[in-house]
């Protein structure tokens, strides 16, 4: 129950921040593999200055999950970030727990 309600908030707050006139995109955990550190639906909102709420990984790859959203927003394209740990990139960003994450981002209009 504690999920629900942790997701009707992120939506909420989309949805707060778009009527305050902030551009704001979603992500959203869409797909996992092995050991991940947040479950498939976790969900991550995103405002154009980086603020942000909510938790697709528990901190390991939100820095590029932030910046894939604000590049969503400025280019206005949907777009699939996918994080294991054979991903160079996964080190990079702390994804050393053995596993595999994909994250959907969409701006929202």
């Amino acid at each position: 129950m504690a999920e629900s309600g942790l997701m009707e908030d992120i939506l909420e707050t989309a949805e707060a921040w778009s009527g305050d006139g902030h551009q704001v995109a979603l992500a959203t955990v869409t797909r996992t593999w092995g050991s991940s550190p947040r479950p498939v639906g976790s969900q991550l909102v995103v405002r154009q200055d980086g603020s942000f709420r909510g938790s697709v990984s528990g901190g390991c790859i939100e820095a590029a999950v932030v910046a894939g959203a604000r590049e969503a927003m400025a280019d206005g394209k949907v777009r699939t970030l996918e994080f294991t740990v054979s991903n160079e990139r996964a080190w990079e960003v702390g994804l050393t727990c053995g596993g595999t994450v994909q994250v959907f981002i969409a701006p929202l209009k």
